[in-house]
């Protein structure tokens, strides 16, 4: 019987895999069901006594209902559903359908038996036929979409080769996912349980499949028994403490578990498969995404033109993609880097909400130390806000190469604001870092002397600075290297198990710098609430679980020359006020005078000259007195 099952739905579905049943063999099909169930209506009626049965007479009268019910399936459509995916609108098509045809027939008849009845007596049935025929024909017609949606769904869908899922959440996240794993046809999850917290939920069904309390779905005999491999949390609305613990609760299972996005990131209200996302080392760092206001930023991008520097980088780029959805006059796109920029200025020309916006972006390939170059830009676009992302960041690189750090992360900037204030921009503001906080390396070093350069520059432009911390997936972060280290077989090397760091996303990070560019006034460093830090030991561990590698081995190789223990996000001396985001913390710092920084940058571009790295750093010392380093090779200018 089975074999034979699967045979029919192999011919039906395989056949017409690529569409669905040809819309006439439908049609004729709930034809053949207004017939059959006229048959079926009249042996009901006279079951009890069959020799009322006058089949001659009775036979005159078939034509009435294929004829009205012809009508009113064209007129509603009926036929024009895909039956494999057959749901609630269909069921309401075919009741309204029927029951308008049910009504017109008795109303016909009425209107005949006081009119002409002859023509009610001969070529109706009676009133009693009329009603079951119209039961019948409902039911069947149902009947007949839910049958073929089921064999398609059990027999013909599930042939192939599945994987055995759980969905977290038998909620309104989960019945819709459910729904879109249906009646997708290259879905690939088979539906085993529903697992949801509330005790109400648990011990019911979701179209036949059961709802179970986590204490008896996430257990390993629960997992062995049903074969599971995959959990989708499906819960848009889920706190983000529920939702860290739900998915180390799936990893600890061993399960690969993925989400859906919150219902306001659905395309058009509607859940599709490809919404379906693994889950990602963000999800694991149990914190909350901070969230601002978009009315400050509006009011400074809008209709503006916007240079923004270091623009193929991680954070450059991501500030160039949200300033475009703030509808910029220009937005002129700079970096010295080749490839990234090629690939970038692909990126931002196929973008579909960038497409129509072709002429307000300008893409130069050019260095921020160039100043025949950087002035041409400026002669060129006249940007009125800046945004300074170019420097160079890696610190075991910069240790080697105090030259080209102090040249870029300094004087770049110099170079840069300088050009601001001469071609008036309104403002300009610089991306910082935490490593710039009591600098024990080159590179933190120097983003300090670029911050009180900065910050001495009085007059019409107004420099703001925004300080963070690590920024997760940007180029040079931990993940991308954990990641590339799992995906070779491993080991994953951490510095020390000790080591902790502040993260947030790359997105989140440039919606803060957005802000505080907008609510600065000048002469303004900012700094980010980065939650808690995070051990990068754990952080291995927890993508060396995602990634379903336990074998790969987690090694600490000792700190780089330059690199600290933990990152601090204010100096000792350091105090910070509260603006109208809670999240976002004005900086009060010591003030430079603009004569004392214009004489100590002079001295550190005169030992530039040299290129002589002891040189160098020195002066940097003497400028950052809380420079203190921790390579063996400058730790020596300490005392």
């Amino acid at each position: 019987m089975k074999k034979l099952i699967k045979r029919f739905c192999d011919f039906i579905f395989g056949k017409f895999k690529s569409n669905t049943l040809p819309r006439y063999w439908i049609l004729a099909t709930d034809m053949a069901i207004v017939l059959f169930a006229y048959v079926i209506a009249i042996f009901m009626v006279y079951f009890n006594d069959i020799t009322r049965l006058n089949l001659v007479v009775d036979w005159k009268r078939v034509w009435l209902f294929p004829l009205f019910y012809l009508l009113a399936f064209l007129i509603s459509k009926t036929y024009d559903g895909m039956l494999r995916y057959s749901g609630f609108n269909d069921i309401r098509k075919i009741f309204s359908s029927c029951t308008l045809t049910f009504v017109v027939i008795m109303l016909s008849k009425l209107f005949f038996i006081k009119v002409y009845p002859p023509v009610a007596v001969n070529y109706y049935p009676p009133f009693t036929i009329i009603v079951y025929h119209y039961l019948i024909t409902l039911v069947l017609m149902i009947m007949l979409r839910f049958t073929i949606r089921r064999l398609y769904n059990e027999v013909y869908k599930n042939s192939g080769d599945k994987i055995n899922t759980i969905i977290y959440g038998a909620g309104d996240g989960g019945t819709v996912l459910m729904r879109t794993l249906n009646q997708d046809t290259h879905s690939k999850f088979k539906i085993k349980a529903f697992v949801d917290d509330d005790p109400q939920r648990a011990k019911s069904q979701i179209n036949t499949i059961k709802v179970y309390p986590p204490t008896v779905a996430m257990t390993p005999e629960f997992i062995e028994k049903y074969g599971i491999d995959v959990m989708i949390v499906a819960i848009p609305s889920l706190s983000e403490e529920r939702n860290k613990e739900i998915i180390e609760q799936g990893l600890a299972l061993n399960l690969t578990v993925k989400s859906i996005p919150s219902f306001d990131k659905w395309v058009d209200g509607k859940l599709t498969t490809n919404q379906i996302q693994d889950i990602k080392i963000e999800d694991l760092l149990g914190r909350t995404p901070i969230i601002i206001g978009k009315s400050n930023v509006i009011r400074e991008i809008n209709d503006k033109v916007v240079l923004v520097t270091g623009a193929a980088g991680s954070i450059g780029s991501e500030i160039c993609r949200q300033v475009m959805h703030y509808n910029p006059a220009k937005l002129v796109m700079l970096d010295q880097a080749e490839s990234p920029m090629y690939d970038f200025q692909f990126e931002m020309n196929n973008t579909d909400d960038f497409k129509e916006m072709h002429d307000r972006m300008a893409f130069v390939i050019t260095n921020v130390k160039d100043p025949v170059r950087m002035r041409e830009v400026f002669e060129t676009y006249r940007p009125q806000v800046v945004f300074h992302a170019a420097a160079y960041k890696h610190v075991p690189f910069m240790e080697e190469n105090a030259y080209e750090a102090v040249y870029v992360n300094v004087f770049g900037t110099k170079l840069v604001a300088d050009l601001a204030i001469e071609f008036g921009v309104e403002k300009f503001v610089m991306i910082s870092t935490d490593k710039a906080v009591n600098p024990t390396n080159v590179m933190g070093a120097t983003k300090r002397i670029a911050e009180i350069y900065t910050q001495s520059r009085q007059g019409n432009t107004k420099f703001i600075t925004t300080r963070f911390g690590n920024v997760l997936g940007s180029n040079g972060s931990v993940v991308p290297l954990f990641r590339k280290q799992i995906a070779q077989g491993g080991p994953i090397t951490v510095t020390d198990r000790r080591i902790t760091r502040y993260f947030m996303t790359i997105p989140e990070a440039c919606s803060l710098v957005l802000e505080a560019g907008s609510i600065g006034e000048g002469g303004d460093i900012f700094v980010f609430d980065m939650g808690e830090k995070v051990k990068i030991w754990d952080l291995a561990e927890k993508m060396r679980q995602l990634a379903h590698r336990p074998e790969i081995e987690i090694v600490e190789t000792g700190l780089r020359p330059g690199e600290k223990l933990y990152e601090e996000v204010l100096a000792n001396e350091e105090n910070t006020i509260k603006t109208d985001n809670e999240k976002i913390m004005h900086t009060v710092v010591r003030k430079y005078e603009t004569s004392e920084v214009d004489d100590l940058i002079a001295k550190l571009h005169a030992e530039l000259e040299t290129c002589d790295a002891m040189k160098i750093v020195a002066q940097m010392k003497a400028i950052v007195p809380e420079f203190k380093s921790n390579n063996s090779v400058f730790s020596a200018l300490d005392k």
